[in-house]
């Protein structure tokens, strides 16, 4: 199986869709922590200064808006073996389709994990930087940076592997980045932020994501209204981890591929 996992990580190295994506999931992130520096201060009812916990603990949560970049990855890895016609010759070289998706599952949560952790290290070289000149002071448990830095981490695993599941599932590449970009900006993002919904966008992966990183949706200041838990929010992305593992199986095994 490890074996499998290298070969699908190869298969990604080997093209440039990885660092395409890697660069536009750090350039959108830029993008957002520009906007909280450039209107920080702006109280009531805005950003607080860059030189409070609060602030920071804002900018740290930036991240992971970005998950949707590793969700069509994710989409991507799936999808372009039936686009380019390799799939046959995969499932021929490992005849057990339930390993070969197993692999790229596992393969998914690795390249979610390590795009989080470039994410986060981007985020620290904008966010130190800014609190410092500000004359403010770091402090990683007012700012929950070990929360934030979890969610950040899981949530980026978890959306790969939805892309993974999402692609095995419809197998079109056109109507499977669809489909991811319009489940994290439409779908995720109005039961996320009109909060007569959360109750029901609280178990959706994003809502749990939040949750875990124990981040308002709104104010950025520790779960609040509707939200789950922070360990709930863990337990429901572990759910989903196993249902779109689940599904990515079950859909690849059954299905004819010609």
């Amino acid at each position: 199986m490890i074996g499998l996992v290298r070969a699908e990580l190869l298969k990604l190295s080997t093209t440039r869709l990885w660092w395409v994506m890697l660069l536009s999931t750090v350039f959108f992130i830029g993008l957002s922590l520009a906007f909280f520096v450039g209107f920080a201060g702006n109280e009531p009812g805005g950003l607080p200064p860059i030189d409070t916990p609060q602030w920071a603990q804002v900018a740290w949560s930036a991240g992971s808006s970005g998950r949707i970049f590793v969700m069509i990855l994710g989409v991507v890895m799936m999808t372009s073996e039936y686009r380019y016609q390799t799939i046959t010759g995969t499932f021929l070289t490992t005849p057990r389709r339930g390993r070969v998706i197993t692999a790229k599952l596992g393969a998914g949560l690795v390249v979610g994990a390590l795009f989080a952790l470039a994410v986060l290290a981007f985020t620290a070289l904008v966010v130190i930087p800014a609190v410092l000149i500000a004359g403010g002071e770091l402090s990683l448990t007012e700012s929950r940076v070990p929360q934030i830095a979890l969610g950040t981490v899981a949530s980026f695993a978890l959306y790969t592997i939805l892309g993974i599941a999402l692609g095995a599932l419809v197998r079109n590449q056109i109507a499977g980045i669809v489909g991811a970009v319009a489940w994290a900006y439409i779908i995720e993002s109005v039961f996320l932020a009109i909060p007569a919904l959360q109750v029901v966008g609280k178990w959706f992966p994003g809502g749990a994501a939040q949750a875990l990183m124990s981040i308002d949706v709104d104010t950025g200041m520790g779960t609040g209204g509707d939200m789950l838990p922070a360990w709930g929010g863990a337990a429901v992305l572990v759910g989903y981890a196993v249902v779109f593992a689940v599904v990515a199986n079950v859909t690849t095994v059954r299905r004819d591929i010609t």
